[in-house]
């Protein structure tokens, strides 16, 4: 399958290149840095608010994934999903995966006290404002989307097991999971139909 990683250079993006290359996909990567992220996938260097940039690395794709990051300062990923949604209905190009975060939306409910109230309760208020615009612009796109909302990330080795999907209030839960299992479950949902429409959330 023909992807294009936009945020490829990030702590998220940088094991899904990895691991999508080594699922035998062809990778173009898209980020602000020149530097390639992988030897073996296509780079393009641009900026994610720029029209022109993005719609050079859709076209010709069989799916995009989104796994923009922007510190703590929020104010990047509704406005860029919107322009990288817009380059998909322009190229024709139906498949979206995005990461978004535990807690957007309807799963608000699912996070500890510790997550709702001092993390997106006070320090990272912004964040998750920008990742529910965010996911407003996804639902209301008309692709074949899936979104992902994945609990607090680690630095932990892929284990490929983790819960997927969970209600809010589900008991066990550690309400933290390896970046490189966020990839893995990313990877996992592009060949899944019934996951179209769906927001889903996954935590160890």
């Amino acid at each position: 399958m023909n992807l294009v990683i936009f945020g490829a250079s990030g702590s998220i993006g940088r094991p899904l290149t990895a691991q999508a290359l080594a699922a035998g996909h062809t990778v173009t990567t898209f980020s602000r840095t020149d530097t390639p992220i992988e030897p073996d996938a296509r780079h393009l260097a641009g900026n994610v608010l720029d029209p022109a940039h993005v719609k050079r690395a859709v076209e010709g794709q069989d799916a995009v994934l989104i796994v923009l990051g922007n510190g703590t300062r929020g104010n990047l990923r509704g406005p860029a999903t919107a322009n990288i949604i817009a380059a998909m209905q322009a190229k024709g190009v139906r498949r979206l995966v995005c990461q978004s975060t535990l807690g957007a939306g309807d799963s608000y409910g699912a996070l500890n006290f510790y997550w709702k109230y001092i993390m997106f309760g006070l320090l990272l208020r912004p964040v998750l404002a920008d990742h529910n615009v965010q996911e407003g612009h996804v639902r209301a796109s008309g692709l074949d989307w899936t979104i992902l909302r994945p609990a607090a990330f680690t630095d932990g080795p892929m284990t490929g097991t983790y819960s997927r999907d969970f209600a809010p209030g589900t008991k066990g839960l550690s309400l933290k999971i390896a970046r490189a299992d966020v990839a893995h479950c990313l990877l996992a949902l592009l060949d899944q139909p019934q996951s179209h429409g769906k927001a889903i959330a996954v935590s160890n």
